[in-house]
């Protein structure tokens, strides 16, 4: 391991990145592999080798970002999305010129039969969380409790994803 650090640490004082960049690689899955390491640096070092090629592969990090917005649409779709927006129902007194107005809002529900929780409008409105989810927006849908937690998770996981594609590209373009 510590040949391949000192040759990219000398390829990348030389100027010369693509091939410093090939030497961290190698300096990775050495260290990778390395059993002296803790079982949890390795484990560490393997799941972002899995998902990024240890932030060189943009290609593995989007098709991740791909699959993990699949995921999150489907279980959107399937758990997160209630039959259909609550009404909020607004009711109000009048006494002595004085109104006052209470608006309840019910809680989201999902009672629809599985068959019917995959349809295209679904579809569209998973996509919205989905979408703003990547960038770390909440996208103001109502969800039921799953499609809460469910969005939560996305919103941490693919801006994830995200970065570590931006990183590949970064390094390429640096190149």
């Amino acid at each position: 391991m510590g040949a391949y650090q000192q040759l990219r640490k000398a390829f990348e004082e030389a100027g010369n990145e693509p091939d410093a960049a090939d030497f961290y690689y190698g300096e990775m899955e050495m260290r990778r592999h390395d059993r002296s390491r803790p079982r949890a640096e390795r484990r560490l070092l393997w799941l972002y080798w899995l998902v990024s090629g240890y932030g060189l592969r943009a290609s593995r990090a989007l098709s991740w970002l791909v699959a993990a917005m699949g995921v999150t649409l489907l279980a959107m779709m399937l758990l997160g999305l209630p039959n259909d927006s609550p009404d909020p129902q607004t009711t109000g007194t009048y006494s002595a010129g004085t109104v006052k107005a209470v608006t309840k809002t019910p809680d989201p529900s999902l009672t629809l039969p599985w068959r019917k929780r995959l349809t295209v409008d679904r579809a569209e409105k998973g996509a919205l969380v989905v979408v703003n989810s990547v960038v770390f927006r909440s996208s103001g849908q109502n969800l039921t409790l799953p499609g809460t937690v469910i969005e939560m998770a996305s919103r941490i996981g693919e801006p994830v994803l995200l970065g570590l594609a931006a990183l590949a590209v970064r390094s390429r373009v640096k190149r």
